[in-house]
């Protein structure tokens, strides 16, 4: 069994490696104020950024899906990693030896799943580059010099060769001490009949394919020879580590330059990719055996931020499935699709193709020269009509008005309904403007017809679940022995951040956590029963529960989060740890303004408490009692009134 890691060494790697290197491996961050940075969620689906890393903090939260956590939590989450294994790739990330409890560490035999077939492709990739050299390879080497690639180009891209006997990469990976199970799950080898591990790929050209953050998941091979019987390009199978769905080839190569460029070119294939980071084009990026979808838009959208400026740019061979492909990827994404263009180069060649033929200046005219998908797909429309009779007109505006009417917005559609009017050489414009009009208003109208049970049901899902219930601790200053509010009240209402009480009570939270000094002690001596949300109760219990704000460690965030009891209040902790807090001036005359409000706060609903109290008591009340409760409520007033006079003196 796998030993335990040591604590001390989980620490150091939680310290070693900041968080806004590791995020901005998946996403690009800019700057949100106050020092901390804003992208796109990679947790959900967005278009405005929600999503904030506090790198003084260590931590990450996302304002829309309400994910958050420090290093470990954000890998973990967006790899589907075990802690051990988070925690053994970010060791080896910053060089950090980790020792095992509990009988010491055996590498290979400890290692999480993951981790392990990320270092059999690693292995793989190293081994195929190796091959390529080999006098089999030649063949390989010819094919791409015929393509333009030299020996530096298959460098650059790491491209190999897997040799054409039955089991070299197999009998490789087991010297390495990878079990046949590992290599089979990794989809580097598969059963032969007589069930025994064979490699997948042989004689074939290999193209490693990285995730976002350059670790090899899979690959791409071509076929060289004529006896193979196999198909042109074989892919990785699904594995635990590659979903062609989820994975762009060259995407390791061109993210620093997609976010910086707020452009993404999308080509057909791996020597499409090398062809144009060759010739200048270092944004290019292709599907791996499947069609650009959904999945792979989000990838680029938290790469471009989804600014006005970003362009997504496809190159096409022109035929009409890409242009379904295209306008299908987007249909849903109208944002997304109203800054793609395509390019289409003279004669259908494709990027690898018109280099050879004509050169680097070629391949960055063509993505130049690119035209709105919009009014690309109207224009291949149109093309297929005769437009110089009213039959082909007709044909030509019941084919592409759909087209249009799909555009969601609607200045950009009548824009398109105007063009596609002169496309036709229809002179009544409004004719044509009227037809994507009507189309459009039915496309709405079936939309809302089916919309409202699935919309309801989307609110229904993002609904917060409730915070514990709060058991109450004695308050400073006359508070001590009292529930404030009644037993209900422990509760707390849910969090409504319109409310003064609510907003008071969260900066001051919010206080406790970021700035602890600031509040330290006087926060010590506040009681959950001081707070009227169960969130808030809650936190400030694991606030307690952490050893409290004074004198707060180094790691008093992660003690705090650690004291959570589950991970709904951990995640309002995280929140409350990266909002932003609302002064510019945040120092101890601000902190003190919080303390005193949620103090002043408490005694207020105290003293409601007690004057209904002695309403309660009736005409002849017990005079020992109705003079405890006058005096308690003399108290209670008294401190109110100092509390209003001397501000953050009076606590």
């Amino acid at each position: 069994m796998a030993g335990r890691i040591n604590d001390d060494d989980v620490k150091a790697v939680r310290d070693a490696v900041p968080i806004d290197a590791v995020v901005s491996e998946y996403l690009q961050l800019r700057n949100a104020g106050g020092g901390n940075l804003k992208g796109l969620c990679p947790f959900h689906d967005e278009k405005s950024p929600s999503f904030q890393v506090s790198p003084a903090k260590g931590l990450f939260y996302c304002f829309g899906c309400q994910e958050g956590g420090d290093t470990v939590d954000f890998v973990m989450k967006i790899d589907h990693l075990s802690f051990a294994e988070t925690i053994e790739r970010l060791a080896a990330q910053a060089g950090i030896t980790l020792r095992y409890e509990e009988g010491g560490y055996t590498p290979g035999r400890q290692q999480g799943e993951r981790i392990r077939l990320v270092e059999a492709h690693k292995h793989a990739a190293k081994f195929y580059v190796e091959q390529l050299d080999s006098p089999e390879a030649e063949i390989g080497r010819q094919f791409l010099a015929s393509r333009g690639f030299g020996q530096d180009a298959a460098a650059h891209f790491s491209v190999g060769y897997s040799p054409a006997g039955w089991d070299h990469l197999t009998r490789f990976l087991r010297g390495k001490g990878f079990s046949d199970k590992e290599l089979i799950l990794s989809g580097l080898a598969q059963e032969s009949r007589g069930g025994r591990p064979i490699d997948r790929f042989r004689g074939r050209l290999m193209w490693p394919i990285r995730d976002i953050t350059g670790e090899v998941v899979g690959f791409g091979a071509r076929k060289l020879r004529d006896d193979d019987n196999g198909p042109k390009y074989l892919n990785t199978p699904e594995t635990p580590l590659y979903r062609k769905s989820h994975v762009l080839y060259g995407i390791d190569l061109a993210k620093k330059d997609i976010a910086k460029t707020s452009r993404a070119v999308v080509v057909e294939g791996y020597t499409d990719v090398m062809a144009c980071h060759l010739a200048g084009v270092t944004t290019a990026i292709a599907t791996c055996g499947t069609a650009f979808a959904g999945d792979h838009i989000k990838i680029l959208r938290r790469l471009l931020m989804d600014n006005s400026g970003a362009k997504v740019i496809f190159t096409f061979d022109g035929d009409a499935a890409g242009q379904r492909a295209a306008l299908r990827a987007f249909e849903d994404d109208q944002k997304f699709a109203a800054s793609t263009k395509i390019a289409v180069s003279p004669g259908g060649m494709d990027p690898c193709e018109l280099r050879l033929a004509d050169g680097d200046d070629a391949v960055r005219r063509l993505v130049e020269e690119s035209t709105p998908l919009f009014e690309f797909a109207i224009r291949s429309v149109v093309a297929r009509h005769t437009v110089e009779d009213p039959e082909g007109q007709a044909a030509a505006l019941e084919e592409a008005a759909p087209i249009v009417a799909n555009i969601k917005d609607g200045s950009i559609r009548h824009q398109y309904a105007v063009r596609l009017a002169g496309l036709l050489g229809i002179l009544d414009t409004q004719f044509v403007v009227m037809r994507v009009g009507q189309l459009a208003r039915w496309a709405r109208e079936r939309g809302e017809r089916g919309g409202p049970q699935q919309r309801s049901a989307g609110r229904a899902g993002a609904s917060s679940a409730p915070g514990p219930a709060a058991s109450p601790t004695g308050p400073a200053a006359g508070l001590a022995h009292h529930r404030v509010g009644g037993p209900q009240a422990v509760r707390g209402p849910a969090l409504n951040l319109r409310s003064p009480v609510a907003l008071t009570e969260r900066e001051l939270l919010k206080l406790a956590l970021q700035r602890p000094e600031l509040v330290a002690p006087a926060f010590d001596a506040y009681g959950e029963d001081e707070f009227t949300a169960a969130p808030y109760v809650a936190v400030r219990r694991a606030v307690e529960e952490a050893g409290g704000v004074t004198g707060a460690p180094a790691d008093y965030l992660t003690r705090v989060r650690d004291a959570a009891p589950d991970d709904t209040v951990r995640a309002m902790i995280t929140e409350l740890a990266v909002e932003a807090i609302r002064h510019k001036n945040v120092d101890e005359v601000y902190a003190g303004i919080q303390l005193v409000q949620v103090r002043l706060r408490a005694v207020e609903r105290r003293i409601q408490e007690v004057q209904g109290s002695l309403i309660r008591l009736g005409s002849r009340p017990d005079p020992e009692h109705l003079a405890a409760v006058q005096n308690e409520l003399w108290v209670l007033e008294q401190y109110a009134r100092s509390l209003k006079d001397r501000g953050a003196a009076a606590l």
